[in-house]
């Protein structure tokens, strides 16, 4: 982890820092552990937590977190012990299974239980893909983040190419029609990113206004469809073309303007 900036307890200035660009040690290190061809792997670091690097991780400390699979223990530590955090420009991917509730009820619950499974497979795979970082699995919902420490300046260009891939990998394209229904949210914007909680419930997480909007858009997407507010479609670079549509969010004062997107035909 970065040693040329101070790292202390309440420096956002550091956090910042650290979050948007790492320092130049992170970066060489990053950039040679991506060059080992494993996955997964540490979502900060890039550290690879199979293969044949993976004994040299493990001996260096860095193998999967106990309390977050997706980064390393070195990783999680470092961030946790100080309770570091702060606040950056990030994009946001919601996107959860339509009807599940429908879906369960006509199955049993071994049978839905495999089924979450695999859209918890290919959920990750499109979000790792593309550069993101899985923050949770909320029942049948996926919460994803692309921050600029990982997936660049372009992380709304990840952002919208991993809710894309998702799509696709769940049959949205296929003329047949998906294995299973799923909608997406995809939102730009200023979150605070860091750890939250303490000791073993300690978690790396984004909170803010920003979060709230990606799960209310998520939530009206329909099956087989995107929703990218205006801010996102604009950073990803997305038609300007594309119809816009004003929604009511729950909870928010004013209508948010957002594209649709699919992957049909």
């Amino acid at each position: 982890m970065p040693s040329q900036l101070n790292p202390d307890s309440g420096d956002e200035a550091f956090w910042r820092e650290f979050l948007t660009h790492g320092d130049t040690k992170e970066r060489r290190l990053r950039n040679v552990f991506r060059l080992l061809p494993s996955s997964p792997r540490c979502q900060l670091c890039a550290a690879p937590f199979t293969g044949f690097g993976a004994p040299v991780m493990r001996i260096i400390g860095k193998r999967p977190a106990i309390q977050n699979p997706h980064v390393c223990s070195q990783c999680f530590t470092f961030l946790a012990d100080r309770h570091g955090g702060a606040e950056v420009e990030i994009t946001l991917l919601f996107a959860d299974i339509r009807g599940s509730t429908t879906i369960a009820e006509g199955m049993s619950s071994t049978d839905y239980r495999r089924l979450l499974d695999r859209f918890y497979t290919v959920a990750t795979s499109a979000v790792f893909d593309n550069g993101g970082m899985v923050d949770k699995f909320v029942g049948d919902e996926l919460v994803a983040m692309f921050f600029p420490l990982i997936a660049g300046d372009l992380h709304a260009v990840a952002g919208v190419k991993a809710a894309k891939d998702l799509l696709v990998a769940t049959g949205h394209a296929d003329a047949s029609g998906p294995w299973v229904p799923v909608g997406a949210g995809v939102h730009s914007g200023r979150t605070w990113f860091g750890a939250v909680g303490q000791g073993s419930r300690t978690e790396l997480t984004a909170v803010g206004d920003a979060v709230n909007v990606t799960a209310r858009l998520a939530s009206m997407a329909a099956a087989g469809e995107i929703l990218v507010t205006t801010d996102a479609a604009v950073a990803a670079g997305l038609d300007p073309g594309l119809e816009r549509r004003s929604l009511d969010l729950k909870g928010k004062s004013m209508a948010t303007e957002v594209v649709s997107l699919t992957v049909s035909g």
